[in-house]
C-alpha cells in the first residue's frame, strides 16, 4: 500500500453538534485540530517573523498561495532554495492553495475552458495558463505538505446549470491533478467540494470526490458575498457528507463567528487573510468580535462543548 503524506487521527466529536478534535499527521510535524491557519500569501505573513509566528502566536501550520507565488518570485526560483520551508525559513506544515479563487476573482481578465484558464497578471497585464497539470507542477515545486486540487469558485448568486458544469469540470480537473501529482509520498493533496448553494450539486460533488480517495478535503465556494443563513445553511449540509476519517477544510473563513460555527458543524482546519489585515490597518479583533457574538449565542454554545 502507497505510503500517505498525510493521516488524520479523530480524538473525540461532540454528540450534540459533531465538533471533533484531532490531529493531522504531516511530513513537518502533528497539527492539532481544530485549528485556524494564518496566511502567507506570498511566503511570508505579513508584518510578522517566523519566530513571531512560532512563539507568540503559536501556529502550528501556515498558507501559501500558488497563483501569488507563480508570478513573483516564481515557483522554479522556491525550489532552486529548497522548497517553501527553506525559502520562508518555516520548519512546521504549510499548505498551498491551488490559486483557483484568485484566478477566477479576475473576471475580466480571464478564460476558462475544459483544459484550464487562461489570464492576465493582474502585476504586468502578461499572459499565463493555469491546467489541472501545470497547477500540480507549480504545487510540487513549493514543497507544501498539503497541496489542492485545481477548482473554480463559482460567483454568488450564480445559477443552476452554471453551478453544475462548474462543479463538474472540477470534479474532472481534481482527477487530472491526481494523475498529475508526482510527490505522493511528501505531499497529501485534498479536493474540493464545489456546487455552489445547491444542495443536490453539493451533495454529487462530494460523493463524485470522495471515489478518488484523497487524503482530505475542503468546502470551497462558500464565503462568497453570499447572506449568513445562507452560508451557515450549505456548511452545515456539506460537512457531514464528508469523510470522518480524513480532515475537513473550510476555505477562505477568518471572522470570529463563522470560525466558531465552523468548528460546531465538525470542520477540523480553516484558513483567512482576515486577522493579519485588520491587526495591520489598526482595527481591533476585540471589536470584530463583539460585532460578531453580540447578538448570539455562541459563545456560550462553544464553552458548552468545551465543557
Amino acid at each position: 500500500m502507497e505510503k500517505q503524506a498525510i493521516t488524520y487521527e479523530l480524538l473525540h466529536e461532540c454528540k450534540q453538534t459533531g465538533a471533533r478534535r484531532g490531529v493531522i499527521h504531516t511530513p513537518h510535524g502533528d497539527i492539532q485540530t481544530p485549528i485556524f491557519m494564518p496566511v502567507g500569501t506570498q511566503a511570508t505573513v505579513k508584518s510578522m517573523t517566523p519566530e513571531e509566528l512560532k512563539d507568540e502566536v503559536k501556529a502550528q501550520i501556515i498558507l501559501s498561495n500558488t497563483y501569488h507565488l507563480y508570478l513573483r518570485p516564481g515557483h522554479k526560483l522556491v525550489e532552486e532554495a529548497g522548497g517553501l520551508h527553506k525559502f520562508m525559513n518555516w520548519d512546521r506544515p504549510i499548505l498551498t492553495d491551488c490559486g483557483g479563487f484568485q484566478v477566477f476573482s479576475l473576471s475580466d481578465l480571464r478564460t476558462i475552458t475544459e483544459d484550464g484558464v487562461e489570464f492576465q497578471s493582474h502585476i504586468d497585464g502578461s499572459r499565463h495558463f493555469f491546467s489541472p497539470e501545470k497547477v500540480m507542477e507549480i504545487e510540487n515545486s513549493l514543497g507544501a505538505d498539503i497541496i489542492m486540487s485545481f477548482d473554480e469558485c463559482v460567483a454568488y448568486p450564480a445559477t443552476y446549470e452554471y453551478t453544475k458544469n462548474s462543479m463538474e469540470r472540477t470534479t474532472r480537473w481534481a482527477k487530472r491533478c491526481k494523475e498529475a501529482h508526482k510527490n505522493t509520498e511528501k505531499q497529501g493533496l485534498f479536493g474540493i467540494i464545489q456546487g455552489g448553494f445547491y444542495e443536490d450539486l453539493r451533495k454529487k460533488s462530494a460523493e463524485d470526490l470522495i471515489e478518488l480517495n484523497f487524503p482530505g478535503y475542503a468546502i470551497g465556494g462558500i464565503s462568497v458575498g453570499e447572506p449568513k443563513e445562507e452560508f451557515l445553511r450549505i456548511l452545515r449540509y456539506t460537512t457531514p457528507l464528508m469523510p470522518k476519517d480524513k480532515p475537513r477544510y473550510l476555505m477562505g473563513v477568518g471572522t470570529p463567528d463563522y470560525l466558531i460555527e465552523a468548528v460546531l458543524a465538525g470542520i477540523d482546519m480553516c484558513d483567512c487573510v482576515l486577522p493579519t489585515r485588520i491587526a495591520r490597518n489598526r482595527n481591533s479583533p476585540y471589536n470584530i468580535w463583539k460585532s460578531s457574538c453580540k447578538k448570539s449565542n455562541l459563545c456560550k454554545r462553544l464553552y458548552a462543548i468545551r465543557s
